[in-house]
């Protein structure tokens, strides 16, 4: 399909929000934005960030050379603003643009794989760019406080629990608040809460999963939830499995030996829902409900039972979750979050 006017209207109003609310950008700072026109919504964005940054340079990832690109960074100074619009992910030999960027203290609004979001996927992609920062923020904020002090928890899906019985690490937010941390920017669209038990061996039970994220970074779509079931912190067994689920857990066995059970993430955005997808993982990961995943690798936390040299794997699967429970407190059922925002 061909993304309409209005459609690109919505993008430019969204863009425009990250800009204000998020990232804070000021019209005195200087800004470059660094697109390629290889799919069809990564020129809609490119319109869309031209109608809010009209003093911006803008460049074409694909008509100059690395060194030029790597020029026009060497010319920001700190506080700047870098956009990456890109189909796949750029790439600049060793040089990580996103790291290198933060290191100059420059700001960073990273679209990536957009090349994955096809068709009508685009404007459910557009719409999950609004950023309302009361909601972000309040309910993100809500919910860290809660994990933070919790002892425990339980995922209810599908009439199984998935128990926690350990006190959880520090959350971190993905929720468009920079206030507090040392970079400003990241990979949008954003909207989430993540977390892991301390103790990864203190998570038993079962939980029913309605989406996964398959070999090609895809979302795949069982014709039936599928049933984990989890001892001490590994997935022992997939109940009404599928060969395309059961190829994601051979693969995680064939570089780990074992399949353990990692994050557990709270995604906020509502733009997402087991209705409303986009074929992307990285994006659709901040869908509103919970995420869970699999495989060792989890680059925020360190185990001593796990040595980051042998996790290789991180594969997001999506909970059809009934209620979510801290302690005692609810904090999620009926497809929405319930915790109070002070």
């Amino acid at each position: 399909m061909t993304i309409p006017a209005s459609a690109i209207d919505r993008a430019s109003e969204n863009v425009g929000g990250i800009l204000r609310e998020a990232v804070e950008h000021r019209p005195e700072d200087a800004v470059l934005v660094v697109s390629d026109a290889q799919c069809e919504l990564a020129v809609a964005l490119t319109e869309a960030y031209r109608r809010c940054l009209p003093d911006g340079r803008f460049i074409d990832f694909d008509s100059i050379s690395p060194e030029e690109v790597r020029a026009a960074f060497d010319l920001l100074t700190p506080g700047s603003l870098v956009v990456l619009i890109q189909s796949t992910s750029f790439r600049l030999a060793a040089f990580r643009i996103r790291l290198e960027l933060f290191k100059r203290s420059i700001k960073v609004i990273e679209h990536p794989h957009l090349a994955r979001v096809t068709g009508a996927e685009g404007l459910v992609y557009i719409d999950s760019l609004a950023y309302d920062p009361a909601y972000y923020r309040g309910v993100g904020r809500a919910l860290k406080e809660r994990i933070d002090r919790a002892q425990g928890g339980v995922v209810k899906s599908g009439g199984e629990e998935l128990v926690f019985s350990a006190a959880f690490e520090i959350a971190k937010l993905n929720v468009g608040d920079y206030t507090e941390m040392a970079n400003v920017g990241g990979q949008f669209p954003i909207g989430e809460v993540f977390t892991e038990s301390r103790d990864l061996e203190a998570v038993n039970g079962r939980v029913e999963i309605a989406l996964f994220g398959d070999l090609k970074y895809s979302i795949n779509r069982p014709a039936q939830p599928i049933t984990l079931v989890v001892q001490r912190g590994r997935v022992v067994e997939a109940l009404d499995s599928t060969p395309e689920f059961e190829e994601v857990l051979e693969s995680i066995r064939a570089d780990e030996g074992e399949v353990w059970m990692r994050e557990l993430g709270f995604g906020l955005n509502r733009a997402f829902s087991f209705e409303r997808t986009v074929s992307d993982v990285g994006a659709f990961e901040r869908m509103c409900g919970v995420h869970l995943s699999l495989g060792a690798k989890h680059m925020s936390y360190n185990k001593p039972n796990i040595k980051k040299r042998a996790a290789r794997q991180h594969v997001d699967v999506f909970v059809h979750t009934e209620a979510v429970t801290l302690d005692d407190e609810v904090i999620y059922q009926d497809g929405a979050w319930t915790v109070p925002v002070a």
